[in-house]
């Protein structure tokens, strides 16, 4: 049996992994599908499970791939004993509970569910967004650049600034507008270092107006930041993002 299958992405911000206006973003949190039952069945499994040859070790690591690609296509409602009866059916040679067209309809009910609640989720980000921005504007020392871009400096640096072809080591603290985190190198205590042309444009634009030493905090619109699409699945589109950003080197 052949399945046309979909890649599902949950709209809702979860944590993101180094380096996130680069790459696409990584779990960093357990899928919210496995319930209080399912943790603690897996933790007594853990205490229980010898792994004391290299079979035994091998199938485990098959487990884990299985178990990341079932983070990577997350969506809400999914059931983890049913994602395991599939598996064993399979393995064990049965014949599916399920025909190809019941599958492949579920397959695009659902997608067509996490479109309809993405749409909606951009739709409020960008009201909230503007909302927010329109605000930030009024307070003191925010300055507002052409492009949109709102900047205030917390620590005044005296040294270069780089250019759009440097690549540069930073510390940021990156939050969504009701002030929850998605990533931040100062709470992993480890500098990001990239290219100035690699980041999204928000960062591109601003890091060229930064002096060696200086720290900003900066409100980027959706617009200049991850557009309507967003970084899912932990970033929703049409989202407003806030960082403060120090600059420490320009390498």
């Amino acid at each position: 049996m052949s399945v046309k299958l979909f890649i599902l992405y949950h709209a809702f911000p979860i944590s993101i992994n180094r380096k996130p206006f680069q790459y696409r973003a990584r779990y960093l949190m357990m899928p919210r599908f496995i319930c209080q039952q399912h943790l603690e069945y897996a933790m007594s499994t853990e205490n229980e499970l010898s792994l004391d040859n290299d079979e035994l070790k091998v199938s485990y690591g098959f487990g884990l791939q299985f178990g990341q690609q079932l983070k990577h296509n997350f969506f809400d409602g999914m059931n983890l004993e049913a994602a395991i009866a599939g598996m064993t059916h399979i393995f064990q040679g049965g014949k599916p509970v399920l025909s190809e067209k019941e599958l492949n309809d579920a397959y695009a009910n659902v997608q067509s569910q996490i479109q309809a609640a993405t749409s909606e989720t951009a739709k409020q980000c960008l009201e909230l967004g503007m909302r927010y921005m329109e605000e930030n504007a009024k307070r003191d020392g925010v300055t507002v650049t052409q492009s949109g871009l709102q900047y205030e400096i917390l620590e005044a640096g005296e040294g270069e600034k780089p250019g759009a072809d440097a690549t540069v080591r930073t510390h940021y603290h990156g939050t969504f507008i009701d002030g929850d985190v998605f990533d931040s190198s100062v709470e992993r205590n480890e500098p990001a270092e990239f290219g100035v042309s690699q980041v999204i444009p928000g960062w591109t634009e601003i890091l060229q107006m930064m002096s060696k030493g200086s720290k900003w905090r900066v409100t980027i619109p959706a617009h200049m930041a991850y557009g309507d699409e967003g970084s899912p699945p932990v970033i929703p589109g049409n989202s407003a993002l806030v960082f403060e950003i120090q600059l420490i080197d320009i390498i």
